[in-house]
């Protein structure tokens, strides 16, 4: 008769597993090391890229967003376009452009961020902040 061509070796699902698990946590390891030279780099506690709802509230403080919009971020769709408009002022915070923001923050984030965090890019301030004060000088 032979096996069953449906069925999977167990071994080899472990293994899977295991690789895919250890990928995870290099992932995870490499996205908190990476918003930690950022928020470092803006001024912030690096320690903030380890606590979870903490540190978007960080980066929306490097943006130079408010941080009641925290909670836009919890409303689905509307936090898509938040969240565009947040990475956009972290790349203009950061010296970059908005192209930069939206295809490095946005759409490849955890690229960009390491683009922002490694790289020579330096902290400006927060851009939003500076943006409305350039509008109040009329």
């Amino acid at each position: 008769m032979g096996t069953d061509p449906t069925t999977i070796d167990p071994a080899v699902s472990t293994g899977i597993g295991v690789v895919g698990t250890i990928i995870y946590l290099a992932l995870a390891v490499f996205g908190i090391v990476v918003f930690w030279k950022t928020f470092t780099k803006a001024g912030q506690p690096g320690w903030a890229a380890i606590i979870p709802i903490y540190n978007i509230y960080v980066l929306l403080k490097v943006a130079g967003r408010p941080g009641w919009w925290l909670i836009l971020l919890l409303i689905p769709i509307v936090n898509i376009v938040i969240l565009a408009i947040v990475s956009i002022d972290v790349a203009k915070s950061f010296g970059k452009d908005t192209i930069f923001g939206v295809v490095g923050l946005w759409l490849f984030s955890i690229i960009g961020y390491a683009i922002l965090a490694f790289g020579g890019a330096q902290y400006r301030g927060p851009a939003a902040l500076a943006g409305a004060q350039g509008a109040y000088k009329g």
